[in-house]
């Protein structure tokens, strides 16, 4: 494990420090905290370091390099006043070259305190941050299965590197070849799809030192790249249209067998300026706008062409709104405020384009969320206008939120501790829930109790419950126990050139392929659960059930990097090593 690095200098109100959280070849992540011993409006902080860093981005200012050693530092609008008492903390990443983990200090121009007129930091013995938990699971592991299940979602020619050796080419007649096909069909919908790769992103972004530490960076970038080339593929900015679904629901729904054999019509929905959908409009730009940051390092160009596109795409769904009616018997969005706030704060941070963050706070609800799921991210923008601004309304919201989920609020919890939203996809919100008390945590609310909640709930889903006698994982190919019986079409279908039909539906046994990374819908909320292809209320898989899953894997990852793995207590612990 690498250590984490703290360094602390000394300033009149306290201490302040600059916290290396994790580090990678070429780049590192860090946290910087520093106590307000004078009112200010307007500031500027000199971030410096002990080696060469060829590149600073800072989310909560403007960063100007000075030189290869320092960076200057000047704070947006948002933030410019600062009161006497709080403390001024924001986050940053830095890339240089090799494994970069330099000594770091920082001081505000003019602060009063010792250093606070330029003098140099005092740097103290590093202390590593011991929260006292121990990892009973091997998240690394489940990572790197998630990522498998996108990649057996794939539609369209399949690249030669395709790991998946039971899926083949298929759909590639599409009207926009390519993206994940949604659950156990093989229907393309714009909103799930968008929202998956929306949550999949952000876990990525935010906990990017997990995917290294797994050794699943290549293999997310890969995996992330499929559904964001579909996006571009489907947005025409000239005519402005963007592909909202393909395949049609009722057709597909009769057919069982694999994608490869599909021989019905592939009819295709487009959202125009009179066929309204920017809701998928804008869900899709904040995909886009998240691809553009995580691609911002590894490929510029691509990244730049994301970032063209997101911008395009927000501002069509801007300006012609109404949510898409084409795809209601299967997904039915009420709004859209929720997807344009979440593409407006994402374009806002790919950006430092003040006008985003604006429009931002005309979209938010402050209300407690239900929970975070394709319909809606209002919690999302919650968190990410709160990170941004500090508001407390924000803060509140987020909060609230979270209380909601956690013991004595208003969900109901499975006698072996399941936090349980809804007997349609159970597992799904609890783990996108995770993932978002994570993300809280991050931001310095309630660090230790988030975490080791979140935790908590991965742990269940992982084995920490009695199905089957115990040790049982919801995530298939985890572990020894894990179900075999998918509701999924493609895989309960023999190798090729046997043939599929409605007979595999209700075939006893195992499917003949597994699953792997899949996590199905869950137990009931007595925590009964019956491993049965036909039943898809609780065996179900789709690209939605696994985003937040699988950006709490990664987050936990992180947690055991940086020596922040809480103390846990699940109700019902799996014994097995």
């Amino acid at each position: 494990m690498k250590a984490l690095v703290i360094l602390t200098f000394l300033a009149l109100a306290g201490a302040s420090n600059v916290t290396i959280m994790s580090h990678w070849s070429g780049g590192f992540q860090g946290q910087a905290c520093i106590p307000i011993s004078k009112e200010l409006d307007g500031w500027k902080a000199h971030l410096k370091f002990s080696e060469d860093v060829e590149r600073l981005e800072v989310w909560a200012a403007t960063a100007t390099k000075l030189n290869g050693r320092e960076y200057l530092l000047v704070n947006k609008d948002y933030d410019a006043q600062q009161h006497v008492g709080a403390d001024l903390c924001f986050g940053f990443m830095g890339y240089g070259s090799g494994d970069v983990v330099p000594e770091t200090t920082i001081y505000i121009e003019g602060m009063d305190g010792p250093y606070g007129d330029g003098g140099t930091s005092q740097q103290t013995t590093p202390v590593p941050h011991t929260n006292g938990g121990t990892p009973s699971k091997n998240y690394e592991d489940a990572l790197a299965k998630s990522i498998l299940f996108y990649d057996a979602q794939r539609s369209g020619k399949l690249p030669a590197n395709n790991p998946i050796k039971w899926r083949g080419d298929s759909a590639v007649n599409d009207c926009v070849p390519g993206g994940w096909y949604d659950a156990g069909d093989h229907v393309k919908f714009g909103l799930p799809l968008a929202s998956s790769t929306t949550l999949l992103l952000w876990g990525f972004v935010s906990f990017k030192d997990g995917y290294v530490k797994a050794g699943q960076l290549d293999a997310m970038y890969d995996m992330i790249k499929w559904p964001l080339d579909y996006y571009l593929r489907g947005w025409n900015p000239q005519t402005k249209q963007l592909i909202a679904q393909v395949g049609d629901g009722n057709v597909d729904h009769k057919f069982w067998g694999r994608p490869e054999d599909m021989t019905m019509a592939r009819p295709c929905q487009w959202i125009s300026a009179t066929n309204k959908g920017s809701d998928i409009a804008g869900e899709t730009a904040a995909s886009l706008a998240l691809g553009a940051i995580a691609f911002k390092e590894k490929d510029p160009q691509y990244s730049a062409q994301l970032l063209t596109a997101a911008e395009s795409l927000y501002a069509f769904a801007k300006a012609n709104r109404g949510v898409f009616a084409g795809a209601s018997q299967f997904y039915s969005s009420a709004r859209d405020i929720d997807e344009l706030c979440e593409a407006s704060m994402w374009l806002y941070r790919a950006t430092n384009n003040k006008q985003y963050l604006e429009e931002a706070k005309t979209y938010v609800e402050v209300a407690w969320g239900w929970a975070l799921s394709w319909e809606d991210k209002k919690v999302s923008c919650q968190l990410l206008l709160y990170e941004d601004t500090q508001n407390s309304s924000y803060k509140d919201a987020v909060v609230g939120f979270l209380h909601g989920w956690l013991p004595g609020g208003s969900t109901v919890y499975t006698p072996c501790g399941l936090a349980w939203r809804d007997m349609w996809g159970a597992n799904r919100y609890a783990g996108n829930t995770a993932l978002y008390a994570l993300l809280t945590a991050e931001a310095g609310i309630s660090s230790r109790t988030y975490r080791a909640w979140a935790i908590e709930q991965i742990n269940y889903m992982l084995g920490d419950n009695k199905h089957a006698g115990g040790c049982y994982s919801f995530q298939i190919g985890y572990g020894s126990k894990y179900p075999l019986q998918p509701h999924h079409r493609a895989a309960s279908c023999p190798d090729r050139p046997a043939p599929c039909s409605h007979d595999q539906l209700n075939a006893p046994g195992p499917s003949p392929q597994v699953l792997v990374g899949a996590l199905v819908g869950g137990p009931e909320a007595s925590d009964l659960y019956e491993d049965l292809r036909t039943d898809y209320v609780h065996n179900e898989v789709a690209t939605d059930y696994n985003s937040g899953f699988q950006g709490a894997l990664a987050g936990i990852v992180h947690l055991i990097l940086t020596d922040n793995f809480p103390a846990t207590q699940n109700k019902c612990p799996c014994s097995a090593s």
